[in-house]
């Protein structure tokens, strides 16, 4: 059953990240409910064509020291590199925007009483040793590996939060985000599906990773922005929400699913698997489907058949500019 909650129309919101992938989505499903909405993103992995052009003012700032901003009713955090070779080419600036810009903007909801909600990841899960991943599991992750500027950071960046949540009361909410797909991907930003998809249409092997057994389990970014929407209107959202697509692939499958869709054998190309991959994940989405009242509906075919066509029509996979 679908639960409305708080009424979008005409509340000012602002948007951390609103110029990526999954925040300009986010943005323009915003604008559509009627929300008057800003967004501040240094660039640094997003792109300003992805604004929508309802879009009111755009400060292109580093959320861990943001402008003078006015008051928000909602603050939506999603600024930092989510994709492995992004965060990990400047790890301390990466650890830096998870810790200190989640700070940052907890300060801003402390001080104009906003409600806030965090974007988590998968990846305080670590490599899980519990499948599928609850919310109630603490994680398996390696400190001081070279993923750990952005597990741990989402880590650090989640005990901050819930932190400031009992000392100030700030009305907060936590998503722990997992593997999302969809239009306005960018191509070369390392993630499978991109790299997958970007192979394939300009004719190079598929890049595999180890021998491809590996699982994820992947979300078609409209369904993850209903996800996000709902719990920030949601009146109530005491603990931390995983938002993902259940069903679980090994990306030997994606590969082969891929291939049918474009409707020609692909070749694949194995390479050593990176330290610390998480061999399995899947997400358990019976908190979200209880409080509110969420899943996933698009089908893994009928998504990448999009994405393939999104990065086609937009001439993205070829070093275009597209949207």
């Amino acid at each position: 059953m679908k639960r409305e909650g708080l009424d979008l129309s005409g509340r000012t919101v602002l948007v951390t990240g609103g110029a990526g992938f999954v925040g300009s989505h986010l943005c323009d499903q915003l604008l559509a409910q009627g929300a008057r909405v800003d967004v501040l993103d240094n660039l640094s992995t997003g792109f300003a064509h992805n604004l929508p052009a309802g879009v009111g003012t755009f400060w292109k700032e580093d959320v861990a020291a943001p402008p003078d901003l006015p008051p928000y009713d909602l603050i939506f955090h999603l600024a930092c590199p989510a994709s492995p070779p992004r965060y990990q080419a400047d790890p301390v600036a990466t650890f830096r925007t998870a810790v200190f810009g989640t700070v940052a903007m907890l300060e801003e909801a402390r001080r104009h009483r906003s409600r806030i909600l965090i974007a988590s990841t998968s990846e305080i899960y670590g490599d899980p040793l519990e499948h599928p991943q609850k919310e109630t599991y603490w994680g398996h992750v390696n400190p001081i590996g070279f993923r750990s500027c952005y597990d741990e950071g989402k880590r650090a960046a989640e005990t901050i939060a819930t932190d400031y949540s009992r000392k100030y009361g700030i009305d907060l909410r936590i998503v722990r985000i997992f593997n999302t797909y969809g239009p306005r991907m960018d191509p070369f930003d390392g993630r499978v599906v991109s790299n997958f998809i970007r192979q394939a249409l300009a004719g190079e092997p598929l890049t595999i990773y180890g021998d491809g057994s590996q699982t994820r389990s992947f979300c078609y970014v409209s369904d993850l922005v209903e996800g996000i929407l709902r719990a920030g209107r949601a009146e109530a959202l005491p603990d931390p929400v995983n938002l993902g697509n259940p069903g679980e692939f090994t990306i030997s499958e994606l590969a082969d699913l891929l291939e049918e869709v474009v409707g020609h054998p692909l070749r694949r190309e194995l390479r050593p698997l990176p330290d610390d991959d998480p061999r399995r994940r899947r997400p358990d989405i019976t908190r979200a489907q209880e409080l509110l009242g969420w899943r996933p509906e698009v089908a893994l075919r009928a998504g990448i058949t999009r994405t393939i066509e999104n990065f086609l029509a937009q001439k993205t996979w070829d070093g275009g500019s597209g949207a």
